[in-house]
C-alpha cells in the first residue's frame, strides 16, 4: 500500500542539501558605540554570500588585554558567532577583514590599539592551519575568557580542533582577571 502525502507536505525540492561549514567567529568592539558595531557586523556577516546561518551569544563588557597605559579604560564589548558558511576558509577569512575595513577598522600598527570592529576567525570546521595569514584555530582563543564565555554559552561541549577538553572545562580553568561581565543592553 502505498500513501500520498497532502501537497504541504510533499518535498517541494529535490536539490541535494548544501553542504555548509561552521565557523566561530569572535567580535570586539572599543570605540564608538560598540553594541551598535557588534550588531552591525552580526548583520553583515548574517548578509555574506554563501551564508546559511548565523547565531550570537551574550554581549559581554570585558577588560582590556594587552594594551598600553593609554587605552586601559576602552573596555571592549566581545561577543562570538557561530556561522554556517558555503564559503572555503581562504575567502571566507578575506570577506572578515574586509568587512573590518568597511566598519572603519583603522590599523595603526600599534598592537591591540583601539578599533571600532575587531572580527576574529576563531575556528573554521576542524582546520588546523599555521600560516604567517591565517593561524587556526586562533592561537589565543582558549586563553581568553572573553572568547571562551561567549563561545561555551553557544556550544559547552564544544571541543576545539587539537584540544581534549571541551570550552566549558577550558573557561572552568582560566582565571578570574582580566574581569569579563554581561553586558546588560545587549
Amino acid at each position: 500500500m502505498s500513501i500520498t502525502l497532502p501537497p504541504c507536505l510533499q518535498r517541494k525540492d529535490t536539490a541535494k542539501p548544501i553542504l555548509a561549514h561552521e565557523a566561530a567567529v569572535g567580535l570586539g568592539s572599543n570605540l564608538g558605540d560598540r553594541l551598535a558595531y557588534l550588531h552591525e557586523a552580526h548583520d553583515r556577516i548574517a548578509a555574506l554570500p554563501g551564508t546559511v546561518s548565523v547565531e550570537m551569544s551574550p554581549v559581554y563588557e570585558t577588560e582590556p588585554v594587552g594594551v598600553s597605559e593609554a587605552y586601559r579604560t576602552l573596555a571592549y564589548l566581545n561577543a562570538v558567532l557561530l556561522v554556517r558558511t558555503t564559503l572555503g576558509v581562504e575567502e571566507w577569512s578575506r570577506r572578515l577583514h574586509a568587512l573590518e575595513d568597511e566598519l572603519f577598522r583603522v590599523r595603526t600598527g600599534e598592537r591591540n590599539a583601539p578599533r571600532t570592529i575587531d572580527i576574529d576567525l576563531l575556528t573554521y570546521d576542524d582546520l588546523r592551519m599555521n600560516r604567517p595569514d591565517l593561524r587556526l584555530p586562533h592561537p589565543q582563543c582558549l586563553t581568553r575568557r572573553f572568547v571562551c564565555q561567549p563561545l561555551a554559552d553557544l556550544r559547552p561541549d564544544y571541543v576545539v580542533p587539537g584540544q581534549t577538553q571541551t570550552v566549558s572545562e577550558i573557561l572552568a580553568t582560566l582565571p578570574e582577571s582580566p574581569w569579563v561581565r554581561p553586558f546588560p543592553a545587549s
